[in-house]
């Protein structure tokens, strides 16, 4: 479950395992003895094959574009590959396709498209060249049956993930963890280094919160609005554009539920009556007068009461809640964080509307409040969690633009709350195609695209069906 956990956020792994305690082993060191165990059993098999088709393990949807690759160390030109069928039988053969490149310590990566394979079943490819090569099984099927198993098994990840005390029973959970958040006491951000060690000891503001809830970041038991505030989005998107496989169309993998359980962490680090934010709980080093959370291993419901709770545990039993660094009540938000924070909210306003509008409304004004604190002239770095290098954003131009998207959206579905700062849509549009112009006239354009830094496949998706719900108007700053 660790490796798991680990895996959930591919983000800055150097800079993160570089600032963990020799007690907890960084999980690249887990998966490279892993990968020895595996080698010592098939070192002979691999050491001599010189070629890898690679294809998609979860399978290709039966009218969509299909293409495998060809990984080879020697030069596979004039080669060919057939398509067979579970029984042997070839249904498709093509001389193998473009020279892409190279990766790794293949030489040579080549594409394999057979789009005309259309038919469901259980296919394998077949290398005919200077180096033979066979692929592993792969299924061509229904898109809804193919992401069927992959969609649930995100789903019970989640659940499993979930902090406090409204957690899911499984194999895996048998109790709520980190009970303690519910009364959580504030504290301002310390100087840290990059491995996120900090002198001295933490200042509290005299506030407590109640932080309870949301899920677990990666392999930590830390939590983040940076990583926490995207995920909603893509839940919350999942749920409102397929319902019949991530909404209540869906008996194996509904995510309205676990949607809501991720929004309602996002609204306690958000207190709408005063403006004042809060971006993380937790600590992942602290200093030597205190263990903080990648110093041990345990259990999540072991935390509350951890070693007696004594002043060199503290932080383990009761968990810091960091402010907003810019300050308190109306203070300006970092604006990678105000854009998601706005987005996810904004769907939450979309996607509850009709089931509790009393709830969505309450998301649609945060959200409206967050977009308008975003501080558009940031200066170095960013705000996401504490240490910086755990995840180190530098873009947020995109951010913003997914926000204002989102928030178009929701104003131009109507029945609005009162109360909210604007109520044209316009007002939205106009800000979404400001934001995805300078995103593509800057620098980190496309730069790095998929990670969960930046945002801007969702952003462009959403905003291009957004410009043509508006009637595709004159005068925004992108078309």
């Amino acid at each position: 479950m660790v490796q798991i956990k680990q895996e959930k956020n591919r983000h800055s792994t150097s800079s993160r395992n570089s600032s963990r305690n020799s007690l907890r082993p960084p999980f690249w060191m887990a998966r490279a003895l892993c990968w020895v165990v595996v080698a010592l059993g098939i070192a002979g098999p691999l050491a001599a094959q010189g070629a890898f088709v690679r294809v998609n393990q979860v399978g290709y949807p039966m009218n969509a574009t299909k293409r495998a690759y060809l990984m080879s160390s020697t030069a596979e030109t004039g080669g060919t590959f057939n398509v067979l069928n579970s029984s042997g039988t070839s249904v498709y053969f093509a001389a193998i396709g473009a020279q892409l490149g190279s990766w790794g310590s293949f030489a040579n990566v080549y594409a394999l498209d057979f789009d005309a394979v259309t038919t469901s079943g259980t296919y394998t490819i077949a290398i005919h060249g200077p180096v033979a090569a066979t692929s592993p099984s792969f299924a061509i099927d229904l898109a809804a049956n193919l992401y069927a198993d992959p969609l649930a098994n995100s789903l019970y990840f989640y659940q499993n993930e979930r902090d406090g005390a409204n957690f899911i029973s499984t194999q895996l959970r048998t109790a709520g963890g980190h009970l303690n958040d519910s009364v959580a006491s504030v504290y301002l951000t310390p100087k840290v280094n990059k491995n996120g060690r900090f002198s001295g000891d933490l200042s509290p503001t005299g506030a407590h919160i109640d932080a309870s809830g949301g899920w677990w970041d990666a392999g930590d038991y830390l939590k983040f609005v940076q990583t926490e505030s995207y995920t909603v989005a893509l839940m919350l998107a999942g749920v409102r554009d397929f319902p019949n496989q991530m909404g209540a169309g869906s008996s194996s993998s509904n995510f309205s539920a676990e949607a809501r359980f991720g929004t309602d962490w996002l609204q306690k680090m958000w207190d709408d009556s005063t403006k004042t934010f809060y971006y993380q709980v937790g600590i992942g080093n602290g200093n030597s007068q205190t263990v903080s959370d990648h110093d041990i291993w345990r259990l999540p419901q072991a935390d509350d009461t951890y070693q007696s709770c004594s002043s060199h545990y503290r932080y383990i039993c009761h968990r810091p809640v960091f402010i907003n660094t810019a300050g308190g009540a109306n203070a300006s938000i970092s604006p990678n964080l105000a854009g998601r924070m706005a987005a996810a909210l904004a769907e939450c306003y979309q996607v509850f509307k009709a089931s509790d509008p009393a709830y969505a409304n309450r998301c649609l004004l945060s959200a409206e409040h967050i977009f308008d604190l975003a501080n558009t002239a940031p200066s170095g770095n960013l705000l996401t969690v504490i240490p910086f290098s755990f995840y180190p954003e530098s873009e947020w131009r995109d951010d913003l633009e997914l926000g204002a998207t989102e928030l178009y959206f929701a104003v131009q579905a109507g029945g609005l709350p009162a109360g909210l700062p604007h109520t044209d849509p316009t007002f939205y549009l106009t800000a979404a195609a400001k934001w995805a112009n300078a995103y593509i006239s800057g620098s980190g354009d496309a730069s790095d695209t998929l990670n969960l830094y930046d945002v801007s496949g969702l952003a462009h998706y959403e905003l291009y069906r957004a410009i043509g719900l508006a009637g595709n108007p004159s005068g925004l700053a992108v078309t």
